[in-house]
């Protein structure tokens, strides 16, 4: 007899992991501390536009979700770097026809709180959990809203629960709490940032290209846009919080405005009321986190960014989430319901992938930052999307082994990554290399470098 289901957290994967659920025959509630998104205002701070790439589109079309999720997203085929002089270069993602897609958290949210009731899963909102007593297998919510009654708190049973509830995790806390070997460690990058919106032109056309994320490195400080269906751009400015020009120090108008003129001088026409944005719009950290175990028993579970918070800068966040849904799913179907199984499984095959892609984000936000308008840089990267034109089964770039290549598990694409780089840094130091780098022979030498070995699959 298949166990009933609770889910703390009915954002993105707390919601993709209901419909997973339901659809396998559980009876599923889901428990969201936030009220109802569908109705009320999205969370204030929280990015309103993310990357949904080829992990987290396989996860949805194991459920039947990846076409109608496509509808309301915008392909990006790759970076539009703006550099100080007001030029634009193009950097392609992958290979021809290979892109990533912008996509509203808010939208995707609601579509899939949709969906999940559609499958038979019943959402309570407005209730944040407190408490949970694992030897009762009883969980305490404290009711807000329209939801409180006159009664006080609401405590549950369960027989299988999964903590969904994001980065700062009650469920983790509790299962921390009363574990006596649970290892925590959270970390934050020396940089915040603040949401702004380059609005939409006549007609809600775009004013920048509209296919493209658009990036502004500038080494201690980095901008970047993502288009969204209106014609307005979702700017991240990421700056430090502290230091000779930081978050401190932009305390008036006039800073911000100077600022803006000599960092980001071709974003200041396209958002008029940019000083207004920048002092209501709040200032968040990033933060990564890393915990183990996340099973108890054959009970419970943590999953998503509960289990593995990491920064965005490889735009693995959901995607990662959703992969765990979609491998969650197929150890259901390998060990027939077996939770014991399944959650050792889990946990086991997805921890050293969960550690590899926040390791990969930290990296990313230096090579978007410091490296994406260094002319070496861009030579190195022209070479290997040669590599990888030439030799497919044997070079792939890291970039594409995480975003295009679902099949690569996180942690063999981190290892490739080092092997990769470290051929490069040599490689780079070739005499002339602007001369020889499209030649057969010295692409040949490159790959015979790799003594390449065949790349694990996803389990």
């Amino acid at each position: 007899m298949k166990k009933e289901v609770v889910i703390a957290g009915a954002g993105l994967v707390g919601s993709l992991l209901s419909i997973y659920m339901a659809k396998r025959g559980y009876k599923v509630k889901l428990y969201e501390r936030r009220p109802d998104m569908r109705i009320a205002k999205a969370e204030a701070g929280r990015s309103i536009n993310l990357a949904l790439s080829d992990r987290g589109l396989l996860a949805l079309e194991k459920v039947g979700l990846a076409d109608e999720i496509r509808k309301i997203a915008i392909p990006m085929h790759g970076r539009s770097i703006h550099t100080l002089d007001r030029s634009v270069a193009f950097q392609p993602y992958g290979k021809e026809g290979q892109y990533i897609n912008a996509v509203s958290r808010s939208e995707l949210n609601t579509r899939l709180l949709d969906f999940a009731e559609r499958c038979g899963v019943k959402i309570f909102f407005n209730h944040k959990c407190t408490a949970v007593d694992w030897k009762k297998n009883k969980i305490t919510f404290e009711l807000s809203g329209s939801e409180i009654q006159a009664s006080g708190p609401v405590t549950i049973g369960f027989e299988l629960f999964f903590g969904a509830d994001g980065a700062f995790s009650a469920t983790r806390l509790q299962h921390q709490l009363q574990h006596d070997k649970f290892e925590y460690h959270q970390y934050y990058i020396d940089c915040g940032y603040k949401e702004l919106t380059v609005p939409a032109g006549p007609g809600n056309s775009f004013l920048m290209e509209k296919n493209a994320l658009h990036i502004w490195p500038r080494k201690d400080y980095m901008l970047i846009a993502l288009p969204n269906p209106d014609g307005s751009f979702t700017c991240t400015l990421f700056v430090p919080f502290e230091g000779e020009l930081s978050f401190q120090k932009l305390t008036t108008e006039e800073e911000v405005t100077v600022f803006f003129e000599k960092t980001f001088p071709d974003i200041l026409a396209l958002i008029p009321d940019l000083t207004q944005q920048f002092f209501h719009n709040p200032l968040s950290s990033l933060v990564t986190v890393k915990c183990y175990p996340w099973a108890r028993e054959d009970k419970f579970a943590l999953i998503g960014d509960a289990a593995h918070a990491i920064v965005p800068f490889f735009g693995q966040g959901m995607n990662c989430g959703f992969e765990d849904c979609r491998i969650l799913g197929e150890l259901i179907g390998r060990y027939d319901d077996d939770w014991k199984k399944i959650l050792d499984e889990y946990q086991r095959s997805r921890k050293p992938d969960a550690d590899a892609i926040a390791d990969l984000a930290v990296n990313n936000f230096t090579e978007m930052r410091d490296k994406t308008a260094d002319p070496q840089f861009l030579l190195q990267k022209k070479i290997e999307a040669r590599l990888h034109e030439k030799y497919p089964d044997k070079w792939i770039p890291a970039y594409s082994q995480v975003t295009f290549s679902p099949q690569i598990r996180y942690s063999d694409a981190l290892h490739n990554a080092m092997r990769q780089e470290a051929i490069m840094q040599e490689v780079m130091k070739t005499p002339g290399i602007e001369q020889v780098r499209d030649k057969d022979e010295f692409l040949q030498a490159i790959v015979d470098r790799l003594n390449v070995k065949p790349l694990t699959l996803n389990p």
